[in-house]
């Protein structure tokens, strides 16, 4: 049985017991595809990085997992396992390039300690899909999606895990949503989407471009307080469709996460190169791990 140092950090949130509780190993080196599932599980973020050295054309190489399964690609899970590196002095100056499922993708720390994550170049498609159903399996008022369908369309949006991406016409419609998770597991599926993310531009905080919220069943989680790889995919979304009529701000700002009382927000700069999404992070539990071999059955928590 061997012991590894395990984190859980807080993304895109200043203060810790908010954003989204990402979990971090930051030396995954020989762990095993079962380990790190159990660790995951363990831990019970929704989802967790764990890191190992890069094989020379890149720097790292990060895989993430959610308590039920392996996830190519997380924006939340990215900021927070380089924010706690860099809060600690372990970072050098400059870009680092990380190796995903999805590919290669490059991270930069501010000074402020705000991490970048430069995504895939963004990838949209406007789907036909009943919206009535739609609003049946998020559990809104089907007005509320009709109301805006007609400039906003319902589309598939990805910069490296695709989202069906759904507009809705007020925050408190979109407060009011309480999701069938086996329906919108089923919708996902039939998009070939991680899950659905739902946004209105009516947001609580001036300063913000929208207000979102992501339901991702068919990765074991109901409702993702604050999403990076969505938010990613939602700015590309924006730019296709033409939301702001030509005049796109330089940088978006997303809050989201406040009706699962774990409050967030998320910049995103949509260029030429492709999509750019940052944010703070926080440690809120620095520990250590005890990990059976892989014949063991059970993970004890030191």
């Amino acid at each position: 049985m061997e012991t590894r140092r395990a984190l859980l950090v807080d993304a895109f949130a200043a203060e810790p017991l908010a954003g989204n509780a990402a979990g971090v190993v930051p030396d995954a080196e020989g762990l095993s595809d079962d380990q790190m599932a159990a660790v995951a599980a363990e831990l019970g973020a929704s989802e967790t990085a764990f890191l190992t050295a890069g094989d020379g054309a890149a720097d790292d190489r990060l895989r993430y997992f959610s308590p039920a399964t392996e996830v190519d690609l997380c924006g939340h899970a990215t900021i927070a396992t380089y924010a706690a590196l860099s809060a600690e002095g372990a970072l050098d100056g400059g870009e680092r390039t990380l190796r995903t499922n999805v590919g290669d993708v490059t991270v930069a720390v501010d000074d402020d300690g705000t991490v970048w994550m430069r995504q895939q170049a963004p990838s949209v498609e406007v789907v036909d899909v009943d919206l009535g159903r739609v609003a049946t399996a998020l559990g809104i008022d089907p007005a509320a999606l009709r109301d805006v369908g007609a400039d906003l369309p319902v589309a598939v949006a990805s910069t490296g895990l695709p989202f069906l991406v759904v507009p809705v016409n007020f925050l408190e419609r979109l407060g009011e949503a309480d999701p069938d998770d086996e329906a919108v597991e089923r919708l996902s599926e039939e998009f070939d989407a991680a899950g659905v993310y739902a946004f209105t531009f009516d947001a609580l905080d001036a300063d913000s471009t929208l207000h979102g919220r992501a339901f991702v069943p068919s990765l074991g989680i109901s409702e993702d307080p604050v999403t990076g790889t969505a938010s990613g995919a939602v700015g590309g979304y924006l730019r296709h469709v033409d939301a702001f009529d030509g005049d796109d701000p330089d940088e978006l700002r997303f809050e989201q996460g406040h009706f699962v009382d774990r409050s967030g927000h998320v910049r995103v700069r949509v260029e030429a190169e492709g999509v750019r999404v940052g944010g703070r992070a926080t440690v809120a539990l620095d520990g250590e791990i005890r990990i059976p071999d892989d014949e063991d059955d059970e993970i004890i928590e030191a």
